[in-house]
């Protein structure tokens, strides 16, 4: 049994966005249309199909602000769309790149220093099971090797009555 789940963008943070919410800065987002690659939607964890609408925003997935709490540009179906649930499995999103920056933060939502690091795709999942094995990280983000982007957050298997995934856990 895996240790980790990966956990998308929470459901109530999409829906203030479809419903015409500002993003991180205060302004609405943008929309436009797929090409049909490298627009990878953080709520379902899938790329946006050729010609479908997205939006582009701004996303901060921290609680608070403060000063590791990093704000930069997201991809979003403009439609809503159902949120990635096949938690132990690799998002169909990190299969379209040949590595991402993996990076632990503790439970202050600060970042862990010496944790962050490019990784192949293949050994994210070990990965990530190494850094949460650690007391001082309370979970990881994966990150774009190339434009440091949010893509998820992988956080420790809970018991089966775990949190409600409507947020991050």
């Amino acid at each position: 049994m895996s240790t980790i789940v990966f956990t998308a963008m929470p459901t109530n943070d999409a829906r203030q966005l479809w419903n015409g919410g500002p993003d991180a800065y205060g302004m609405k987002p943008e929309v436009s249309r797929s090409t049909g690659a490298g627009t990878p939607c953080r709520h379902c964890l899938r790329n946006i199909d050729d010609g479908e609408a997205y939006l582009t925003l701004a996303y901060r997935p921290f609680p608070a602000l403060q000063p590791y709490a990093e704000t930069g540009p997201i991809f979003l179906h403009a439609e809503p769309c159902p949120r990635y649930d096949a938690i132990e499995i690799l998002p169909p999103v990190l299969e379209t790149s040949p590595d991402f920056i993996l990076r632990g933060y503790g439970a202050d939502d600060r970042i862990v220093y010496g944790t962050g690091a490019v990784t192949e795709t293949a050994r994210i999942a070990g990965r990530a099971d190494e850094l949460l094995s650690r007391e001082d990280i309370a979970y990881v983000h994966v990150r774009s090797a190339r434009n440091n982007c949010f893509q998820c957050r992988i956080d420790r298997r809970k018991a089966p009555h775990h949190a409600d995934r409507g947020a991050f856990i």
